[in-house]
């Protein structure tokens, strides 16, 4: 699957329990469409302690929060000049592509 967006790219959550919450993408995984975003979609995991090993230290044991993966497609890009929006390509004169904003026409 083609993914326009990014790591580091703000997004907007569009659809689902976080719709309108706004975050940074920290990991894609274009084989699945999906992304994990900062402080979005926060779910709670059992983790189990860890003995350290060759003088390192453990894993502490108990219940960790931490973010999960959102579909791609629930999630739009935010434009700094007019809110989120979907994402275009120009190429400039020298060859390079470049994303832009489908909006105001403005570089991403």
């Amino acid at each position: 699957m083609k993914m326009k967006i990014r790591k580091g790219d703000s997004v907007k959550v569009m659809t689902g329990k976080d719709r309108g919450s706004t975050g940074r993408i920290l990991s894609v995984n274009p084989k699945d469409g999906r992304v994990i975003i900062e402080g979005v979609n926060m779910v709670k995991r059992h983790m189990k302690l860890r003995a350290a090993r060759g003088g390192a230290a453990g894993q502490e044991g108990g219940i960790v929060t931490q973010e999960a993966p959102v579909r791609a497609s629930n999630v739009q890009i935010l434009c700094s000049s007019c809110g989120p929006t979907r994402v275009g390509y120009n190429i400039t004169d020298d060859g390079a592509k470049i994303r832009v904003c489908r909006k105001c026409g403005g570089e991403l």
